[in-house]
């Protein structure tokens, strides 16, 4: 979805988010956070499933609608440590919206980009085409084989680490997944960031409801994040 939002396409950062309120009354009180995917001109670009009540409800909004209400951006994103040369990316099924800014601004600074990315299917491969115009190289993987090697994303991200040298790796998707490049980066000795996907009630940090276990304690994805240092964070047993 493409929304014109001239304040927040002026000044987003890679990996910050947008917060929705996408109808009015009581049927959906609270707002939704959204990664903003791109940002170009007078607008901002959103990547979603039809999950909810919410998300049919913004599916079925017509072009040039004015209903939905936005606040942002919002959040801390990636940051881009000073001379990299080559960056990892590795995403899960709608782990990708928040890294396709990312990637387009790297490759454009001349860092070479690969992307290992992993979908339940291959109809659930989100931001293909952006990856492969921007990116060195792109691996991809889905669970039932559709496309791609037939497994998870873990496998071909494991296999760039062992045979490539990185910078950074930059990371989103199911936590379980966000957990295993985490591990996978730390014995690469290779630095990793992660984007954490927590349910943000309010978005401001008043709530309290995304907290994240961190090694200094508990911090608000919402305003602390949702981009943190892989090495930060206390993963759940």
């Amino acid at each position: 979805m493409t929304l014109h939002a001239p304040e927040c396409a002026a000044s987003v950062q890679p990996g910050q988010f947008v917060h929705l309120r996408v109808a009015t009354g009581s049927d959906i009180i609270l707002r939704r956070p959204f990664s903003i995917h791109r940002a170009y001109g007078e607008r901002v670009e959103i990547l979603y499933q039809i999950l909810g009540t919410g998300t049919l409800l913004m599916a079925e909004k017509p072009v040039g609608d004015e209903s939905m209400d936005l606040v942002g951006p919002l959040g801390h994103g990636w940051r881009a440590p000073e001379g990299i040369a080559h960056a990892l990316f590795v995403t899960g099924g709608l782990g990708a919206a928040p890294l396709g800014m990312l990637a387009e601004q790297l490759a454009a600074h001349g860092v070479a980009v690969s992307v290992a990315m992993g979908a339940p299917t291959k109809e659930r491969l989100v931001a293909r085409e952006l990856f492969e115009n921007v990116a060195r190289q792109v691996l991809v993987a889905t669970d039932d084989g559709s496309d791609g090697e037939h497994g998870f994303v873990t496998v071909p991200a494991a296999r760039l680490l062992a045979e490539e040298r990185f910078d950074v790796v930059y990371t989103c998707g199911p936590e379980p997944m966000q957990r295993a490049i985490a591990a996978l980066a730390a014995d690469a000795g290779v630095p990793c960031q992660i984007s954490l996907e927590r349910l943000m009630a309010c978005g401001i940090g008043a709530c309290l409801s995304c907290v994240v276990l961190t090694v200094d304690g508990l911090k608000r994805a919402c305003v602390d994040g949702p981009v943190f240092d892989a090495a930060e964070v206390t993963w759940k047993s």
